[in-house]
């Protein structure tokens, strides 16, 4: 424990820390201090100036680090440390809880007294974590970095959907957001505003989506120029949650979901940098862990016994040209890539708590996988910021050595060093607080846990309202056949002329599509349609209707329209078996082959004005 000298050693006009300058270890954690505090303490090895303190013994100052204030009170060991600390910005706290938390001065002082009776072990261990000069980890210039990139991410996702909107939820769309605010509105009255939070229930007019849509793409190019920063981070969260909940299932994916979270942390960020920084390494370890987890509690035997890449390439709802080519591979190589895929997700997203060498680590093996997945699948924008979550496993050193020193100039002249006031501190770490609470108890129910219900219903609010936290896990159920729905229409019932989606397979001899980073989310659902019964996809009766009437904002979401004058009379659902051409067949031109299966949604016509049944 600490003791205090009665015998007033030299006092100086600032602190004086002691430590023994034959240790390699000691030397390195003072090195390391130095350039936290700066010239605010005074650090100096015992053999330099132990005559001056001669009511220290020698074996003190071999013992432990001394810490000396200016009016020469000492201090020793662990609450050495925490004093020298306390003169770094940000690190007071430490110090704070050495004192006033009840056992955390006791545990601090037994930890420094083993690592002290094993200096030469920890140098050896510390050198290759951190280095053998290690830099304070600081976050100013990945944060700006990320704010920026995050802003394409934005805009990306605005973008995509803005072109899409009208003949999603247009007033003459599949889902029109008009008829959800009447029907929400008649059923839930005020209570509304809180069970779907979203800026259409001012008005939910076409000009209105549109609105929305454009605004977030503008407020996206403000935040990767760096203007308004907070301002807009604020108001594109409550855009894209605008809609999300307007989109109904056609913004039911995690990618939503996973944008907005990480908008909301973006949020955090841009006013607290260091909590910012471990919150959204905390979202990148759920959606990595989980990833991998989902897979194995699902007990699907293609993850179990590494068989899953064997059919991943074919039946992923929109591969990638190379796709082809990856599902050729031998499956014993596919087989070992499933195996390193499992490392990356179970393993590798432990070490994002480690020291900054085991985090980076981390952030290679994911780097490495997401682009496999990104050059094989277009997955929209998805990729792309799990990626660029990647970046706060990097500290400011790092990042100046990657990027070019013009670069680095630049954002330093964005970047803010000074520390956010208390009142800011403790509200941000509550939000984060409250956000890995949350996450937490939707990890516990993943694993099949029923939490109480108090949290139970904290989580519904945050999650299901507000979408700051969500549980993720892709694929859990590998897929071992592709069918895909093909749409007809016909004038006879006898003639059927087929509609081609900009996307998803068809034509058996077009060509897979690169589509990153947009998403064509028709082209996805037509993807989950084929996995369902027709009968639980209520939004397919709507579809056809607009096909049958000629909906120019739906029919701009396909690829061909084969009735350009007038509408068809009928349109059919076929159901069909596909899987990739050989290699003969794909020298002389075709990418699939086809195979009829059933009909998936039987031939329908309007009957006057009233919608399909």
């Amino acid at each position: 424990m600490s003791t205090i000298d009665q015998h007033k050693p030299v006092a100086g006009s600032r602190p004086l820390l002691v430590y023994d300058g034959d240790c390699g270890f000691c030397v390195y954690s003072v090195r390391y201090w130095h350039k936290l505090t700066g010239d605010r303490v005074i650090y100096r090895p015992y053999q330099e100036v132990a005559a001056q303190y001669s009511s220290i013994p020698i074996s003190d100052f071999q013992r432990a680090v001394q810490f000396i204030t200016h009016d020469g009170h000492r201090a020793s060991a662990a609450e050495a440390s925490f004093l020298t600390l306390s003169y770094a910005p940000g690190k007071g706290f430490w110090l704070a809880l050495y004192r006033k938390l009840p056992g955390f001065a006791a545990a601090s002082e037994l930890a420094y007294a083993f690592v002290a009776a094993h200096r030469e072990a920890f140098y050896r261990v510390s050198v290759p974590l951190w280095g053998k000069n290690p830099e304070p980890p600081r976050y100013h210039l990945v944060s700006v970095l990320f704010l920026r990139l995050f802003g394409l991410i934005y805009l990306s996702a605005f973008a995509s959907f803005a072109v899409q909107a009208k003949g999603l939820i247009g007033s003459h769309g599949i889902l029109p957001v008009a008829e959800l605010v009447d029907t929400v509105a008649s059923r839930f009255g005020p209570e509304r505003f809180f069970r779907i939070p979203m800026v259409f229930w001012l008005n939910a007019s076409d000009f209105a989506i549109a609105a929305v849509c454009w605004a977030g793409v503008a407020l996206s190019l403000l935040l990767v120029c760096n203007v308004l920063p907070r301002l807009s981070l604020l108001l594109l969260y409550v855009l894209y949650l605008s809609l999300f909940h307007a989109g109904q299932i056609f913004t039911s994916f995690q990618w939503d979901t996973f944008l907005l979270e990480t908008g909301f942390a973006a949020l955090l960020l841009s006013f607290a940098t260091t909590q910012g920084i471990w919150l959204l390494r905390w979202l990148m370890f759920r959606f990595m862990f989980m990833s991998g987890i989902v897979k194995l509690a699902s007990g699907d035997p293609n993850w179990w016994n590494s068989s899953a890449l064997s059919y991943h390439f074919l039946t992923q709802p929109l591969p990638t040209p190379l796709a082809w080519y990856a599902a050729q591979l031998p499956p014993s190589l596919l087989k070992f890539t499933t195996s390193v895929m499992f490392f990356v997700e179970l393993v590798l997203p432990f070490l994002i708590f480690c020291p900054r060498r085991l985090r980076q680590i981390a952030a290679f093996g994911f780097l490495l996988l997401q682009s496999g997945i990104l050059i094989t699948g277009n997955y929209n924008w998805f990729n792309l910021q799990t990626m660029l979550l990647c970046l706060p496993l990097f500290d400011d050193a790092a990042i100046q050595n990657i990027l070019p020193r013009r670069v680095v100039r630049l954002l330093r002249l964005h970047t803010e060093n000074r520390m956010p006031g208390w009142p800011v501190t403790i509200l941000v770490s509550a939000l984060a607080l409250l956000i890995v609470f949350c996450s937490l108890v939707e990890m516990y129910q993943r694993f099949g846990g029923t939490p109480p219900a108090m949290m139970e219903a904290v989580d519904r609010v945050i999650t299901g309202r507000l979408r700051i936290t969500s549980p993720y896990g892709l694929f859990a159920v590998m897929t071992t056949a592709r069918r895909e729905i093909v749409i007809e229409g016909s004038n006879d019932g006898v003639q059927w002329r087929e509609y081609e989606f900009p996307y998803k397979p068809g034509d058996v001899a077009r060509a897979p599509r690169w589509n990153i980073p947009h998403q064509p989310r028709l082209d996805w659902q037509m993807w989950f349609a084929a996995l369902t019964e027709p009968r639980q996809v209520y939004w397919f009766p709507r579809f056809f209707e607009r096909l049958l009437q000629n909906e120019p904002t739906v029919t701009a979401l396909l690829q061909t329209n084969p009735f350009p004058e007038m509408p068809p009379f009928y349109v059919r659902a076929l159901f069909y078996d596909y899987k990739y051409a050989n290699s003969e067949e794909k020298r002389e031109g075709l990418w699939w082959q086809r195979q009829l299966v059933a009909t998936y949604f039987p031939a329908a016509h309007l009957k006057s004005n009233d919608p399909v049944r």
